[in-house]
């Protein structure tokens, strides 16, 4: 009994820690993300475009997010060929009434609704206030999966995701007034940096359905195809036919295929692609709150990867914001495995099915 017990308490650390690891990994690559993402921005079509336009600016924030959704399911493809999981992506996006329909309707909240809002927030107010609302999203996941389906957070786990938050904020929030823009159509912005929050946030919640039944790779491929499916196929072509904008979208399409930006969006999309990937992962093992929590210190990396681009170098009060994160990533890590051993909460549907509802 003594030896069961230890292996199961290896096996329970052993699951932790790469939880710990995928969710780290996950913050690294969304923070270089940030650099392709507004870099973007200043590249031929859009550089030349009229984008106090507030309908030109919608379109081109539109294909966009089209354009990395897009690149992001074909990086994960490439993942998943090489992982030998294309057959179980087929198979798994096959049992949509059980599964897959899960990943679609969060592929609107994390894709219609978050990085499209995002790319609204950096555009109208700037990319230090979508930071911080995007910060923001480890509190909406946490709670809806506390009302949800009972994902329990220990009072320490609570301490460790506040104190990450608030580091992100100090990052960002002493220079959240410099670097807002002059427009009437700032409310556009602030509604942007909602939309990101609180997709985000809705985005792991409603994956946690599916992720006990999901190998993660395919789950968040999937997830990615739906985002494709909708900007592409549904979005953009509405946009064309119904929507009245001084640039035609195809216009905008074709000058994307046809300069720098394209680049820029495929060095987004791969580190876009293995960042969801590293998320996703992170979720089974150590729990939707604590894997969005962790996430949060991309407000670290993205400062330190914009500065080693841009070489415009911190600000005292991002050493300060820097010793937060860190601090609270420690409280959360630092928790006693055994106080961490029941993620969920026991619920009469988990007692008598084992796929989602």
């Amino acid at each position: 009994m003594a030896s069961s017990s230890a292996a199961r308490a290896a096996h329970h650390k052993h699951t932790l820690q790469w939880g710990y690891r995928w969710a780290l990994w996950a913050a690294i690559l969304w923070g270089a993300w940030y650099v392709p993402g507004t870099a973007v921005w200043h590249e031929s079509p859009f550089a030349s475009l009229n984008l106090s336009d507030p309908h030109v600016f919608l379109v081109c924030a539109a294909v966009i997010t089209a354009f990395n959704s897009a690149l992001v399911m074909l990086f994960q493809w490439v993942w998943l060929a090489a992982l030998g999981k294309l057959g179980d992506y087929f198979r798994t996006m096959g049992q949509f009434r059980k599964i897959s329909r899960w990943y679609f309707i969060a592929a609107i909240a994390g894709g219609l609704m978050a990085n499209f809002g995002s790319y609204l927030a950096m555009g109208y107010v700037g990319a230090v206030f979508a930071a911080v609302a995007g910060l923001l999203y480890p509190v909406v996941g946490a709670t809806v999966a506390k009302l949800w389906y009972n994902e329990r957070i220990s009072a320490r786990a609570a301490v460790g995701i506040l104190i990450i938050i608030g580091g992100g904020v100090a990052i960002y929030a002493p220079a959240l007034m410099t670097e807002s823009h002059t427009s009437s159509h700032q409310w556009i912005g602030y509604l942007g940096g909602a939309m990101a929050a609180i997709g985000w946030g809705l985005e792991g919640a409603i994956v946690g359905r599916a992720m006990d039944v999901t190998d993660p790779d395919c789950g968040v491929s999937i997830r990615y195809t739906a985002e494709a499916i909708f900007w592409v196929i549904f979005v953009l072509p509405a946009i064309a036919l119904f929507a009245h904008v001084p640039v035609p979208v195809m216009d905008i399409v074709s000058g994307v295929a046809h300069s720098k930006a394209l680049l820029w969006l495929a060095a987004g999309g791969l580190t876009f692609a293995f960042c969801a990937v590293a998320w996703y992962k992170s979720f089974p093992l150590i729990g939707v709150g604590r894997g969005q929590a962790l996430g949060a210190f991309y407000a670290m990396f993205a400062t330190l990867f914009t500065a080693l681009f841009t070489l415009q170098f911190p600000q005292w009060y991002f050493l300060i914001g820097l010793a937060l994160v860190i601090f609270g990533g420690f409280v959360m890590v630092s928790e006693s495995s055994e106080n961490m051993e029941v993620i969920r909460g026991a619920t009469p549907a988990a007692t008598t099915t084992e796929t989602p509802a």
